[in-house]
């Protein structure tokens, strides 16, 4: 490094220790710091790189030094508080565990062979998309190279070798991988060898032990397979979004173990260094808590690759349809959610009374239609454990030989089909709860298995209490395509608003991520349970991780077709040509209310890659715009410092967050509704039409708001081949108080759309306005 200097960030990974047994290295944690190659050389008098001189003697567990300058080390407390005296520290904080957000979707999005995107982009045939997730299973027929062309030149990642994953497996489709298990393995170690890395069901390599990371990957970038299925559920021709597109894996989660930021973060350090365009994380926090982002590593590794070209697609959580479950929230961030496609996968209940009740499954086993059994509740007489079929929970003499029903909730879905069959049940109706509403997902349950919705439970629930010997069976009806309405948005799909900075609308927009078919490892089953030893190339999974690799491969396209394009023209594109309408071109409803959708849940609308290709107008956006924000939110210049790796000088006077130049537009008001309350937000959209020239007219619509007038100026932009970036202005004003803002319960938010038309282009921005009381 010449002395020209970062600034030395150390960031406090403090791991729980386990008492007792645990004394081995109970005083000992792991930290990262951030390093100041700008300082004074005498500040580092004896070493260019001081912490990696003899003399500082610390374990070092990862450099960072790409989009994070630093390291992160294990160190005794004391060590550690001297340190962050020195006078290159800008902060502290505690590193955290996080989790994975866990065929026919691309033609869903509107890509066609051989025409439009794919056909333009030469489907992303040289872009490299970055996975950072579990691994991958790389003898898969979607990370084959057949007929594909060499290695982009300007790669310069590697093949990491370690158990069984020697170098050969990697090939010009799959181009590089790494794998990142220091900080799991220094929290085991402080933690006297409890917890961190199960080696009896992982590998020391990027090989995935636990399938997500792979499902992932081929999701994004997967090649064309033919035959493809789920012991015959969704069958047909796999493939990803960007089929030609180059595959790095970075395996920085761990089955069982979860996911450190010290990890991430040397993920996110070696993917950009490495040469990606595109990274794809499907990671949240597993606390429910959303910290400030420069004591977020994914929000602070992310800032360092889209500062350098490089498109970042996160998933939104799952932990919807609650209000502000959205993670992932920093704005340089794409966040996606979860919506259905026109497929699914019925199975019915029928009851010993003649009713026939709807669910799904992918149970592909021997089937038990036609033969009633007995059926049983446990939580009935068993209280809460039993009802929710708990391990250990379930009476043998009560289950054996019936169908039994479990409530969905508190262990996995899956598991709660192996309690009730290692109890002698032979077959389970897995019913959601309120919570759950109607949302379902089909699972390859190890026995014959029907997920219900609410309703559908509590009348099986009601059935049984109604008779002294109710009886069912299952019946398994396969693969239905051209299901209507599609896409709705999946219940558990996280909701805005925004719970950091509600002047950002999240989720920026949803992709299909409900029952989606993609690649799987060989090292466990398709449940993921460690006994479920079946073999299959393919799985069918749910969450916002399988959307977000949609919108990553959809990224891989567009920067394909348009490598000018920065990773905020590649969102807008996005955002400004999505779906608000559903295959009966109906406005898009909710799973959990069958009401149509607002923009906290589905942000701009449905991916549609048909017309992202030619969008017309883009909000663009870089560093600055980034940092203006950052002290919009009064960020001290230290704490934007960790953010940026650079000193910053905020204007004197504040900017309003709301300015920055987002494709949505939220309007935040504080504090009670009053009459002519108004708030002005400024826009700049650029012209990317190749002809450069174009009038453009303003509309706005709004879907609901009485009392709000909202207007823009100027109404009409021009643009010509000298001028291609035009500014204007939205202001939304209260004109009215309504009854319900008197009495304090006014809906959370308002919202209706912008759209700029030249006649050809039709260029769409939600505008979200909400009232926060103050605390």
């Amino acid at each position: 490094m010449a002395a020209t200097s970062t600034t030395l960030l150390l960031f406090f990974l403090l791991q729980t220790l386990t008492l007792g047994s645990a004394t081995v290295a109970a005083d000992k944690k792991t930290y990262i710091f951030r390093i100041n190659h700008l300082m004074k050389p005498s500040i580092f008098p004896t070493h260019e790189r001081w912490y990696t001189s003899p003399s500082f003697s610390v374990s070092t567990l990862h450099i960072y030094s790409t989009v994070f300058h630093g390291f992160s080390a294990f160190l005794t407390a004391e060590r550690a508080a001297a340190l962050a005296n020195h006078p290159a520290v800008l902060a502290v904080f505690q590193d955290r565990l996080r989790y994975v957000h866990t065929t026919r979707s691309p033609q869903f999005l509107g890509l066609r062979n051989r025409q439009g995107l794919w056909s333009d982009s030469d489907y992303g045939a040289e872009v490299i998309v970055g996975i950072l997730d579990t691994g991958v299973w790389p003898e898969r027929r979607s990370f084959s190279d057949r007929n594909i062309g060499p290695v982009p030149s300007r790669w310069r990642g590697t093949c990491e070798t370690g158990e069984n994953f020697p170098g050969s497996v990697c090939n010009r489709k799959l181009v590089g991988a790494r794998f990142f298990s220091r900080g799991h393995d220094a929290s085991a170690f402080a933690a006297g060898g409890v917890g961190g890395i199960n080696d009896t069901v992982e590998f020391r390599s990027p090989r995935d032990a636990d399938g997500h990371g792979t499902h992932t990957a081929s999701t994004a970038a997967g090649r064309h397979v033919f035959g493809a299925s789920l012991s015959g559920y969704a069958s047909g021709i796999a493939k990803g979004v960007a089929p030609k597109a180059r595959v790095a894996v970075y395996k920085v989660c761990w089955k069982g173990s979860g996911c450190l930021d010290s990890d991430i973060l040397a993920g996110f350090d070696s993917a950009v260094a490495d040469g990606v365009d595109v990274i794809s994380i499907s990671i949240g926090g597993g606390d429910g808590i959303s910290a400030p982002y420069y004591l977020d590593p994914i929000a602070v590794g992310a800032f360092g690759a889209v500062s350098k070209g490089v498109f970042v697609a996160s998933s939104a959580g799952n932990d919807g349809p609650t209000a502000m479950s959205v993670t992932n929230l920093a704005p340089w961030l794409t966040t996606v959610g979860a919506g259905t496609i026109d497929r699914t996968f019925p199975a019915d209940i029928v009851l010993g009374d003649g009713r026939r009740l709807s669910g799904v499954s992918l149970y592909s086993g021997p089937a038990i239609d036609g033969q009633m059994y007995p059926l049983v509740y446990p939580g009935k007489s068993g209280g809460l454990p039993a009802s929710l079929c708990m391990e250990n929970s379930l009476d043998p003499k009560l289950v054996k030989g019936k169908i039994v029903v479990c409530d969905r909730g508190s262990s996995p879905r899956v598991a709660k089909g192996l309690v009730v069959k290692n109890a002698g049940g032979v077959g389970m109706i897995l019913a959601n709860g309120i919570s759950n509403g109607e949302g379902l997902v089909g699972d390859a349950h190890v026995l014959p298995a029907c997920a219900v919705g609410s309703d559908e439970g509590d009348s099986v629930k009601s059935y049984i209490t109604a008779n002294p010997n109710p009886t069912a069976t299952l019946a398994f009806r396969g693969t239905i395509i051209g299901v209507k309405p599609a896409p709705v948005v999946a219940s558990f799909s996280g909701r805005g608003p925004n719970g950091l900075t509600p002047e950002v609308l999240k989720p920026d927009l949803i992709a299909p991520g409900v029952n989606i078919l993609a690649a799987w490892t060989d090292a466990v089953g398709p449940t993921g349970l460690d006994s479920d030893h079946r073999k299959t190339e393919f799985n069918i999974l749910s969450g916002t991780s399988m959307a977000c690799p949609h919108v990553s491969g959809a990224a891989a396209l567009l920067k394909s077709a348009h490598p000018s394009w920065s990773p905020a023209a590649i969102r807008s594109a996005m955002m400004t040509t999505s779906n608000l309408v559903d295959n009966t071109l109906q406005p898009v409803t909710d799973e959990d209310t069958g009401e149509p959708v607002t923009p906290l849940d589905i942000g701009a609308g449905h991916l549609n890659l048909y017309k992202a290709m030619d969008p017309g107008l883009v909000y663009d956006m870089g560093y600055s715009d980034y940092v203006t924000f950052l002290c919009a939110l009064e960020y001290e210049p230290k704490m934007i410092q960790i953010i940026t790796h650079s000193p910053v000088t905020c204007p004197v006077k504040r900017p309003l967050p709301e300015n920055l130049n987002y494709p949505s537009i939220m309007v935040v008001f504080e504090g009670a509704a009053s009459v002519n309350q108004s708030k002005t937000v400024v826009r700049t959209v650029t012209n990317v039409e190749a002809a450069g020239a174009g009038v453009y007219k303003a509309k706005v619509s709004m879907v609901s708001g009485k009392g709000l007038a909202v207007s823009v100026k100027p109404g009409k932009l021009v643009f010509s081949p000298a001028v291609n970036k035009q500014n204007f202005a939205v202001t939304v004003t209260v004109t009215a108080v309504t009854a319900a803002d008197d009495a304090g319960s006014a809906p959370a938010a308002d919202y209706g759309y912008l759209t700029w038309s030249d006649g050809t282009h039709e260029v769409r921005s939600p505008i979200v306005v909400s009232r926060i009381q103050p605390l």
